[in-house]
């Protein structure tokens, strides 16, 4: 059993697990970090912002080079094994699944992707809102120069120090999209589903976002648990099956917290508290973030909030392309909410307390800010906006609109992108900037608890996650410790997990066991040998009866000599047991053998026959009788053996 690791983010994963004949990709993350070395691409083209140009496809700003072209993601590895023998692709979270267009449409990838229904729809609004961010402002200029390695090395950082960036890509399209999407199989939580009857896979709730899983691959006597993107808090989602991981051989840990550190309702706390004291000193808030998530808790939480902070009058805004979609999927999910908002379904009451900003007209949602947005647009508000990169979208343009006043206050809320890098080209910059990461997924002390419980035998993890970060090396709770120590990977690296396939399960056909005859070796335990034909297809194995030879067909010549049927030979009686050394030695005794050497060995014993220059070795798996050109003698102790041995 291989794993090759194609990703180096820890929670934007890409791995494929070779596991009994099948090749299995996990997830296909996207790792958009890369956007951060490229210009924002305005919505309105303005004279904000200062350019000097370097190498015409580079340019300074705020004293930070920057690529001038259409931002790039930096994609899954691809040379490090043919993709195009993938079997199927499982996709834990909507998050993991950004870079399926370029993996199922450009490798040869004939196989199956599975996933929740709302991972597939929801994983849908975040592509489609992708590609729109991209399409409608496009740069006719294609940088490359800049990426020869003679010229990067030259660059300051963090150009400089961008790792695989000639497999940089641009953004796919909606027909990638579509054509990638048509692949998926949708799927249920705890619903079983066999891979060529090798192995069979099933999702289990990961309580992280709306249909967010985790996966089992287990065959017969194997099983390899994946866990990515969990989360043990209570938010919207379904709880986390954590019973169903217990007993794994294997288990694959990815997508902890990004925030080890950050308590995510001390954030919510200080998200409210500052959008607050902005709204009432007259300034507008500014929150960049996706479609899908963390905004709906953010929107719950204000709406128990709006009233005690006497916000009842400031508008919201959510504006992204699919903003109205997204709204929309998470009140008909019912199936995957927690228990409180399924009940709430039944009453009948909307799960999201977001309906009843809408129907209020508290939070209004639109494509753009072109059209109705324009005419409806006042302030101080508080605008919920795409990307949080800070490189494209609608965001862009509040960022040049209200990025002079000091009034105003972005925050961020996505624990994605550094805010540091994500405002670097905006420099210098009035707003106010608060950063209050909200990350829901595992910690390291909810992890180590969680491995106690369940104890796989082997974990196998992200490098980064066996020592501390950098910027706190102190810190000896922010990694993982584990007996024994987890395996860990980086981008590029290949494993042999540590354990081997040792049984494989076979069927019997009913007549051929009927033909069995069991002999009980010991109280309760009986034993048959077996004469038959093993038939295998699809990774199913069947023992069937011999088949009898075919008559001899009649002919019509006379044969001179009538010839005899084959003699069938009976087949030796198989031997099992054990000789017992002290009743052996008292029964050679008997037979005239007295002078007997005993040495002990790693195996069992070696008998020296002193007189009759002969040795005779007792090991666990077999007896060894060594006695040159005297065959009645060992012929004698031969039969002395058998006697303590039983015949099946």
């Amino acid at each position: 059993m291989k794993l090759y690791c194609l990703s180096g983010h820890p929670t934007l994963p890409c791995n494929v697990l070779k596991f009994k004949s099948t090749t299995i990709m996990l997830d296909c993350g996207l790792d958009t970090t890369s956007v951060l070395n490229f210009l924002p691409l305005p919505l309105v083209h303005s004279r904000i912002v200062l350019y000097l140009f370097i190498y015409c496809e580079l340019k300074e700003c705020a004293g930070r080079v920057f690529v001038d072209s259409q931002p790039e993601f930096c994609l899954p590895e691809r040379e490090l094994l043919d993709l195009s023998t993938i079997d199927v692709i499982l996709i834990s979270n909507y998050h993991c699944m950004m870079a399926l267009p370029y993996i199922t449409e450009h490798t040869g990838f004939t196989g199956t992707v599975y996933a929740t229904e709302p991972t597939l729809q929801i994983g849908r609004l975040l592509m489609e809102e992708l590609v729109n961010f991209m399409e409608r402002v496009p740069k006719a200029q294609s940088a490359t120069c800049w990426k020869n390695k003679e010229i990067q090395r030259m660059l300051p950082g963090p150009l400089k120090d961008a790792v695989e960036v000639w497999t940089w890509k641009r953004c796919y399209s909606m027909q990638e999209v579509n054509s990638a999407l048509s692949k998926v199989q949708l799927v249920g939580y705890s619903q079983k589903v066999e891979l060529f009857g090798a192995v069979q896979i099933s999702p289990l709730s990961s309580g992280y976002s709306l249909g967010s899983s985790n996966w089992i691959i287990q065959s017969h006597h194997e099983k390899v648990s994946y866990v990515s993107g969990s989360s043990l808090l209570t938010t919207h989602p379904q709880p986390m099956d954590q019973s169903s991981l217990k007993n794994s051989d294997v288990l694959i840990l990815t997508g902890l917290t990004q925030m080890p550190t950050a308590n995510p309702d001390g954030m919510l706390g200080e998200f409210c508290s500052n959008l607050a004291m902005t709204i009432r000193a007259g300034g507008n808030v500014l929150v960049p973030c996706y479609s899908s998530g963390v905004i709906y808790d953010l929107l719950e939480c204000l709406y128990q909030f709006i009233e005690s902070a006497n916000l009842g009058t400031t508008p919201f805004y959510f504006i992204s392309p699919v903003a109205n979609s997204s709204l929309e999927f998470s009140q008909i999910f019912a199936e995957w909410l927690c228990h409180n908002k399924q009940t709430k379904v039944y009453l009948p009451e909307p799960p999201f307390p977001h309906a009843e900003l809408i129907q209020t007209n508290k939070l209004k949602h639109y494509p753009s800010i072109h059209g109705d947005f324009s005419s409806e647009f006042r302030q101080p508000c508080v605008v919920f906006t795409g990307h949080p990169s800070l490189r494209f979208g609608d965001v862009v343009h509040f960022m040049e609109l209200w990025g002079k006043s000091s009034l105003n206050t972005i925050i961020f809320t996505e624990p994605d992108f550094s805010y540091l890098d994500a405002l670097a080209p905006y420099q210098p910059l009035a707003m106010k900037c608060v950063y209050c990461p909200i990350d829901t997924r595992l910690n390291f002390h909810q992890v180590s608890k969680l491995l106690k419980e369940v104890q796989p035998l082997h974990v196998v993890c992200p490098e980064q996650y066996t020592q501390p970060p950098l910027s706190q090396s102190h810190r000896s709770d922010l990694m993982l410790e584990l007996q024994p120590p987890p395996m860990p990977y980086r981008r590029c690296s290949v494993l042999n997990l540590p354990f081997r396939r040792r049984y494989e399960r076979v069927y019997i056909l009913p007549e051929l066991a009927n033909s069995l005859v069991p002999s009980e070796i010991k109280p309760g335990t009986s034993v048959a040998t077996v004469s038959a034909v093993l038939h295998s297809k699809d990774n199913k194995h069947t023992l069937q009866v011999l088949p009898k030879p075919p008559p001899a067909p009649p002919t019509k010549k006379r044969k001179r000599v009538i010839e005899e049927p084959p003699v069938v030979l009976a087949p030796k009686p198989l031997l099992s047991g054990a000789v017992p050394l002290e009743a052996f030695l008292a029964t050679l005794q008997k037979h005239g053998i007295s002078e007997v050497k005993v040495e002990e060995t790693a195996d069992g014993h070696i008998l020296h026959l002193q007189a009759e220059d002969t040795l005779i070795q007792l090991e666990e798996d077999g007896t060894h009788i060594v006695c040159d050109n005297n065959e009645p003698l060992r012929t004698t102790l031969r039969d002395l053996v058998l006697r303590f041995l039983q015949k099946l």
